[in-house]
């Protein structure tokens, strides 16, 4: 089993938020005794965001375990075949093939799900509906939080939507899922599925689509799982 020291773990954070979340995360798995580094990509196009990560990966001195929420999941997707990354952690995220993108992956959601309250695109950026971010994203974060989360959110670019994966890492890394089964913005089905098709170990827990911040603990103790399964103190 890996011991915490030998690991680097890089959180990548998801559309309309950005890398402040992890908050809690980063602070559990510090204590633990991980190096941990948070990316603050732009959320403008997928291969932005992919070369902040790979900046941030490549700064690092051991083998990396690389969490993504959300859309940081079709980064760590694309950003994950770097050779210091040693484990892929999905956090109620998209899972990309090669060819897929988010606008792919949304086009044809199970029916009955809900539909993310996603306002019409501003000079190419998104954004979701204030009044009910909190139901949507947010259900079980502190309704002063989720406030918060609302009123701060970071414009996410069309552009990074229909950025499409070229080599989804998933392939040829081990990789652990968790499925948020009360989440508004990607239904659960699609996330078991994504997971499946990776062939990722996978736990499920009720929760929002923002279970990184509302159940911290879950989301460290995966990471956790990860950095020991994956033995990442070995070359």
């Amino acid at each position: 089993m890996a011991r915490a020291s030998e690991a680097s773990v890089v959180l990548v954070h998801g559309g309309f938020v950005d890398g402040s979340g992890w908050e809690a995360v980063h602070r559990i798995l510090s204590q633990e005794g991980y190096q941990v580094s948070v990316v603050q990509h732009p959320t403008v196009s997928l291969a932005e965001d992919v070369a902040a990560t790979k900046m941030v990966i490549d700064a690092q001195d051991k083998p990396v375990v690389l969490v993504g929420h959300s859309y940081g999941g079709v980064v760590i997707t694309e950003a994950g075949t770097n050779p210091k990354v040693k484990a892929l952690v999905y956090i109620a995220a998209f899972a990309p093939d090669a060819g897929e993108s988010v606008s792919a992956l949304i086009a044809n959601p199970p029916p009955g799900a809900p539909t993310p309250p996603i306002l019409p695109p501003q000079d190419g950026f998104l954004f979701l509906d204030r009044s009910r971010f909190h139901a949507s994203f947010a259900a079980d974060v502190d309704a002063d939080k989720a406030a918060f989360m609302a009123d701060s959110q970071v414009p996410w670019g069309v552009g990074a939507l229909d950025g499409a994966v070229t080599e989804p890492a998933w392939r040829s890394k081990p990789s652990w899922y968790l499925v948020a089964t009360e989440d508004r913005m990607i239904p659960p089905p699609a996330q078991r599925m994504m997971a499946s098709r990776a062939g990722a170990k996978t736990i499920e827990t009720p929760g929002s689509h923002a279970i990184y911040v509302s159940q911290p603990r879950t989301v460290a103790a995966l990471v956790e799982m990860a950095a020991s399964g994956a033995t990442v103190g070995t070359a």
